[in-house]
């Protein structure tokens, strides 16, 4: 097995889940070349249109199913074997229960494919519609910037937009933290203590970023070309916590909207929606976030 090399590896997710399902579905509907996809978790070629190597692994805990689909699929990155990875979505609380305290799936990667040098970003895509968090899995009243934070994660966006997207000189546009921008210190002072000073430096070193946005008007704009199917004026929206950014991009685009976890060794990505145990088993998932999840993996592969 580890001789082959493959365009991506896909997790089949939690067992209890939709994964095996919107797996499937999104499979045969887009019916890739067999050599290019490596499936990791449970065999499920006895559905598919096309068989595709598998490697299955014990499912008696889901957990710990689900942490070492990730824990292999990263093994086989570092080795050179894939070149990027699609997940299907997973239970926080199952891995928690199994021993595994993490906060989600991209945490787990950043451990098994980062370094000091390459952390995961979590970023949002819909076609040209990004959005980056800036903070991630954390409670909100834990969210805290710096101008250290802000610069880095920018830096690592656009050297993703220029290197896979093919975008010579991004535009970012950073969402506020405060309602209002914090009206110059009224509603808070991040903006003028933190914020500002990151978007003069990154400035300095020729990035074009906004000064910090109202996250309600800038989304407002963005929604409005979205649904009208106009170019986005920003190639991404830095949003200064999860939903902050999420709940406008699902809002707009949940279907379409793929997780994509970068600044790894490999891209990893991942539909929008979750486990989703109520309509597990019963055949009704949607698996379009699963299909456009595979297509993005396979672009910036």
């Amino acid at each position: 097995m580890a001789e082959k090399k493959y365009k991506i590896a896909i997790t089949t997710g939690d067992t209890l889940g939709i994964g095996e399902e919107i797996t499937i579905k999104a499979l045969n509907a887009l019916k890739l070349p067999s050599e290019e996809v490596l499936i990791i978790g449970k065999n499920l070629n006895d559905c598919l249109l096309d068989t595709y190597d598998t490697i299955e692994l014990d499912t008696s805990d889901n957990g710990r199913f689900c942490f070492n689909t990730l824990k292999t699929a990263s093994d086989l990155a570092n080795e050179g074997v894939i070149q990027a990875i699609v997940t299907a979505p997973v239970s926080k609380e199952a891995l928690f229960k199994s021993g595994f305290h993490y906060s989600g799936q991209t945490e787990i990667l950043q451990e098994l494919l980062g370094n000091k040098d390459s952390k995961a970003e979590m970023l949002f895509a819909a076609n040209d519609l990004r959005v980056l968090l800036l903070t991630r899995h954390i409670p909100l009243n834990q969210v805290k910037l710096s101008k250290n934070l802000i610069i880095e994660k920018s830096l690592r966006v656009c050297k993703f937009l220029v290197q896979k997207c093919g975008i010579e000189s991004p535009k970012l546009a950073l969402c506020a933290l405060n309602p209002h921008a914090g009206e110059n210190g009224i509603l808070g002072d991040d903006e003028i203590e933190i914020m500002t000073p990151a978007v003069l430096e990154l400035r300095d070193l020729g990035v074009d970023i906004t000064f910090p946005l109202s996250a309600d008007g800038l989304f407002a704009g963005v929604g409005e070309k979205y649904l009208n199917g106009e170019k986005q004026y920003y190639d991404c929206i830095l949003a200064a916590y999860h939903d902050q950014g999420l709940c406008p991009i699902k809002a707009l685009c949940f279907k379409k909207a793929v997780n994509t976890t970068i600044g790894l060794k490999v891209i990893r990505t991942s539909p929008s929606s979750g486990t989703a145990y109520d309509i597990a088993g019963q055949g009704i998932a949607d698996a379009t976030g699963m299909a456009e999840a595979i297509k993005l993996a396979l672009q910036l592969a």
